[in-house]
């Protein structure tokens, strides 16, 4: 069963930001972005490691209260090398071939046959999917409802949109989804960033990660940073 998304009904206001902020203290997240920072370049690793929030909730039934689910755009890319795919018709697909995306268009599209398989092994190897509105149309009947399943379901892009400005914002988007348990994560930076960078995103994360909640901080149990391959630090 496909979960309905809980937005929050109004924006968040200046004065609610300070006042969703003020039970995450500034001095604490700086000094964990520094150690989760400082792991990482004492054991530089063949790759670049991702930072995650990790989040535990409280006072919350996923069984009985509503699930929320909601995305926000980041100021700075988490995972700039998060792979995204392009389900194009031929305008879309010219312009995927041009900037290096990785694309597939109506006619792949039709080979999968609604193969369960298929989709599935498609949906894990992308983070992300876009689609051209004369496809996006299409998804239910060529691929069944695989993509939707697994939380990937393409987002609509226009030919009136730059393509490349669509991926970068895709790949700033991260999502807040409840589910069965009372924890989750979320990426909000990498080890290659400015601290100021991470703390931004860290914020911003946190700040709509409340919002979403029915009791605002009064359901959010503890909030850990951890690097990749880095320990947790505790910010909350």
């Amino acid at each position: 069963m496909v979960m309905p998304c809980y937005w929050p009904l109004i924006p968040i206001r200046k004065e609610n930001i300070e006042q969703l902020n003020c039970k995450l203290q500034s001095d604490v997240l700086r000094e964990a972005i520094t150690q989760v920072a400082g792991d990482a370049h004492e054991k530089k690793r063949k790759f670049t490691e991702t930072i995650e929030l990790q989040i535990g909730l409280k006072n919350y039934d996923p069984q009985k209260d509503k699930r929320f689910s909601g995305s926000v755009k980041l100021p700075h890319i988490p995972r700039p090398k998060m792979k995204v795919c392009m389900l194009g018709d031929a305008q879309h697909v010219e312009e995927a071939e041009k900037i290096g995306l990785d694309y597939m268009d109506v006619e792949g599209l039709k080979k999968m046959n609604k193969n369960k398989k298929l989709v599935k092994k498609l949906a894990k190897k992308y983070h992300a999917f876009l689609a051209s509105e004369a496809i996006i149309k299409q998804i239910p009947r060529l691929l069944g409802p695989g993509l939707n399943k697994a939380g990937k379901f393409p987002t609509l892009v226009t030919h009136q949109e730059s393509l490349e400005s669509k991926v970068n914002e895709t790949k700033a988007m991260v999502k807040f989804q409840l589910k069965k348990v009372l924890c989750m994560g979320v990426a909000v930076g990498n080890c290659a960033m400015e601290d100021k960078q991470i703390f931004q995103n860290v914020q911003l994360s946190v700040n709509f990660l409340v919002s979403l909640l029915k009791k605002n901080w009064q359901n959010v149990r503890c909030l850990y940073l951890k690097s990749t391959m880095g320990k947790p630090y505790r910010v909350f």
